[in-house]
């Protein structure tokens, strides 16, 4: 009879063979990614826009290699997967972060960036990117749940959170048999977490362990093992996972 630990220790990693691409990966859930992907036997890229933080990031995870540039910039995506020696499996992209204020504080152009930020570096870094990728593999994008509930401070993140998931799902229809799928998180513990509420980021915590059905903060290890499953199970392609610990039900 095999134990159980016997047969943990015989299975196969999950990206054996294959090429993870992180944009965004030098810190929080991408780097967190990194690692969970390298101990499932990939090789993995780190992208940034902070080259000694990506030093320090590949590193700590054993990266192929590293490039430094700014997401939102078109020119930029596209030399970089131009560049790329051979083909890759899988791109997660969390750069950027969400846009939170009152609408009539907001001018046009925050707007604009506001609704299709997240959108228009999803759709360069697909048209860069899906030519080297191989079938199976997927573009795998980070959205979030707090948007979904109309509140006083959040503003247009309601509508841009509504926008995603259909863009993603008619993407994945569009690049197939490439994949695309949605991430979409509520309150996870990251430095970009910590710079958005300062000196209120314990207090959020606390109520969050407090209120939420888990009992515990979500942290990018959580957000990591439903990245890496999405990219290993192929039959996952167009749909947006939820991943907040029950918070769009209680807050």
């Amino acid at each position: 009879m095999i134990s159980a630990s016997t047969a943990s220790a015989r299975r196969e990693p999950e990206l054996a063979g294959q090429t993870v691409v992180l944009i965004g990966g030098s810190a929080g859930i991408g780097l967190e990614t990194a690692r969970r992907a390298r101990s499932e036997g990939a090789e993995v890229i780190l992208t940034g826009r902070n080259p000694d933080r990506l030093k320090q990031a590949a590193l700590e995870v054993g990266a192929q290699s590293t490039a430094a540039f700014d997401a939102s910039d078109p020119a930029a995506v596209q030399g970089f997967f131009q560049n790329l020696a051979g083909p890759i499996d899988h791109v997660l992209v969390t750069a950027g972060g969400p846009t939170y204020g009152p609408l009539l504080e907001m001018d046009a152009a925050q707007v604009s960036e506001a609704l299709s930020g997240h959108i228009v570096v999803a759709l360069e870094v697909t048209r860069a990117a899906v030519g080297k990728m191989r079938p199976g593999g997927t573009l795998l994008f980070m959205g979030g749940t707090g948007g979904r509930r109309i509140a006083p401070g959040v503003g247009i993140m309601s509508a841009a959170t509504d926008a995603t998931p259909p863009f993603v799902a008619a993407l994945a229809v569009e690049i197939a048999p490439v994949r695309a799928n949605l991430i979409a998180a509520g309150f996870v513990d990251t430095p970009l977490s910590a710079s958005l509420l300062g000196d209120q980021r314990e207090a959020r915590r606390k109520q969050l362990r407090e209120t939420l059905p888990i009992g515990r903060v979500v942290g990018p290890a959580d957000v990591a093992a439903l990245a890496v499953h999405i990219m290993a199970n192929t039959a996952l392609t167009g749909a947006t996972y939820d991943i907040d610990g029950g918070q769009q039900f209680v807050s």
